[in-house]
């Protein structure tokens, strides 16, 4: 197995789903290029492409198998790999789309130079996926791509047992670094130039499980490392975000007032049929604590509509729960069925029309949302992270509480941290700024 070092060639990484296959796919990346492989884009002509996925969602599975027919149509002798959450849960699956030559599951993913076979085409599909439960190890991944913020894992797995979610079948039992070990990692992440990290995870509010640590002591860590000037936490539970935490953060000088927390559902009984750890009024205590503290903090939450048994009612009762609620964005998802877990058993499945209903009031409420806690903040200053994409002549970076703005191109401002004045909302939905 392997390959020889004479035939190393291009090759192309596509990643599916959240920042932590972000993350994780960055440094897959980096171990292919430190064997002299080229990285070229997606929509290249490559020898091999690289595959990380998603199952989150059934529409997650279908991007996958779109992807594999697009490079199987555009270079059919090149070698294609699918490894993350979708080859862990349903290898042979995988295996049945035309062109596909090594499917890895969580085990095995950031092996993939090990399997690659000199980049033969294979007959018939390597397989290497295990029991989920033979998953102990933790994979240190960072992000350096964007040259401005990194995503760093901080944690992986879940021992949560939500009834609509497959995450623990396909990452196993939540697990981490010692924090040590992370800091370190933060410290070469600032040997680069990022000034902004990203902790992503599964559930990393659950982070120090495996190290007797807390993720409490996490931050008050990475707090100390030179160089990086601003911290982001990623989702993290409701049950799990303590009020030290909060009180912390908005005392914190890196930890910036930006929180993702998941909510699923506003209503109790839903609540409950998900088996989540919390009800809708821990979810506002924390929401009211936040803004006690932070009266400018952004608050993205996470919301599932069409759960089975989710009547009319129970809509209307989370609607309006979400609406009176002092957040600035909701991330919205359709339940997605998923195998193996346990609301496919559950009756009363809410029909597709009517899931494509609900969703488009909460696309409409979050839009309303967004740009209302947007105005509240123009003529204020602010202090943005510029980022290097360009598009249309203009520039993009984000404020402290994840205000998007945009601004005349310029290539001096990349990856420098300035005091800006907000203006006014463009066309786009971002915010105008002047430079100070």
């Amino acid at each position: 197995m392997g390959y020889s070092e004479d035939k190393v060639k291009k090759v192309a990484f596509h990643t599916l789903g959240c920042k932590l296959n972000f993350s994780e796919t960055s440094t897959i990346s980096r171990n292919f290029k430190e064997k002299g492989f080229d990285i070229v884009g997606f929509n290249s002509e490559a020898d091999i492409y690289v595959i990380n996925t998603c199952s989150v969602t059934e529409h997650a599975d279908k991007k996958c198998r779109q992807s594999i027919k697009k490079i199987q149509n555009k270079n059919p002798d090149a070698f294609i790999a699918v490894v993350g959450c979708y080859a862990q849960l349903k290898p042979e699956e995988i295996a049945q789309n035309l062109g596909v030559d090594l499917v890895l599951g969580s085990k095995e993913k950031f092996n993939i130079l090990d399997h690659l076979n000199n980049l033969e085409k294979n007959k018939t599909p390597e397989i290497y996926s295990c029991e989920i439960s033979e998953v102990e190890q933790f994979d240190s991944s960072h992000s350096e791509a964007d040259r401005t913020r990194s995503f760093l894992k901080v944690q992986d797995g879940c021992d949560y047992s939500c009834s609509y979610c497959t995450i623990p079948l396909a990452r196993g039992k939540s697990r981490n670094k010692e924090i040590s070990e992370l800091v370190k990692e933060a410290e070469d992440i600032a040997k680069t130039g990022i000034k902004e990290i990203i902790l992503t995870g599964v559930n990393i509010g659950d982070f120090g499980k495996s190290t007797n640590e807390s993720f409490f002591d996490l931050i008050k860590a990475l707090e100390k490392v030179e160089g990086i000037e601003r911290i982001r936490i990623s989702s993290i539970e409701p049950n799990l975000l303590t009020d030290e935490i909060i009180e912390h953060v908005s005392k914190s000088k890196k930890i910036l007032n930006h929180f993702h927390i998941p909510l699923q559902s506003g209503c109790n009984k839903i609540l409950a049929k998900m088996q989540r750890r919390y009800n809708r009024e821990l979810f506002i205590s924390r929401v009211d604590t936040i803004k006690e503290l932070m009266p400018d903090a952004f608050i993205g939450v996470d919301v599932i509509v069409g759960f089975p048994g989710e009547t009319d009612e129970d809509f209307l009762e989370a609607y309006h729960f979400l609406k009176d609620l002092d957040a600035s964005f909701f991330h919205v998802f359709s339940y997605s069925e998923r195998p193996n877990t346990k609301s496919v058993n559950f009756d009363y499945k809410v029909p597709h029309n009517i899931i494509t209903k609900r969703s488009k009031e909460l696309h409409k409420l979050t839009s309303e949302k967004q740009l209302s806690f947007y105005k509240k903040h123009l003529k204020k200053e602010a202090l943005v992270l510029f980022e290097s994409s360009k598009k249309d002549g203009l520039m993009f970076g984000f404020t402290n509480n994840y205000i998007k703005v945009e601004t005349d191109y310029d290539l001096n401002l990349i990856g420098e941290i300035i005091k800006v004045k907000l203006v006014d909302i463009s066309e786009s939905g971002n915010v105008k700024v002047k430079i100070l």
